[in-house]
């Protein structure tokens, strides 16, 4: 998909006042962890996801692991916290500039 850099700073700007909806815990990206990313991105197209202090992997590995699990594109990794987009085929209700 790729994502130029001012539709990540229009998106960053989106995503800034979002709460997280998605916790990676002591698990790490397990199936469970997955399914509810989809399910999220599906209703939302926007996501945040917060990593765990206890979460065993690298939120690097977590990015990279979560983004080609539900072919999303990662916008922002800030501190613990990741942010996911991913447009809705049908009709993407974000437009992107």
């Amino acid at each position: 998909m790729g994502l130029t850099g001012k539709q990540r700073r229009f998106l960053r700007s989106l995503g800034h006042h979002l709460d997280a909806v998605v916790q990676v815990g002591k698990h790490g990206v397990s199936d469970p962890v997955v399914a509810a990313a989809d399910a999220a991105l599906a209703a939302h197209e926007l996501i945040k996801i917060r990593c765990a202090s206890e979460c065993p992997q690298d939120r690097d590995e977590v990015a990279a692991a979560l983004t080609t699990a539900v072919a999303a594109e990662l916008v922002q990794k800030l501190g613990r916290t990741l942010l996911l987009y991913r447009p809705d085929p049908t009709r993407p209700r974000i437009a992107l500039p």
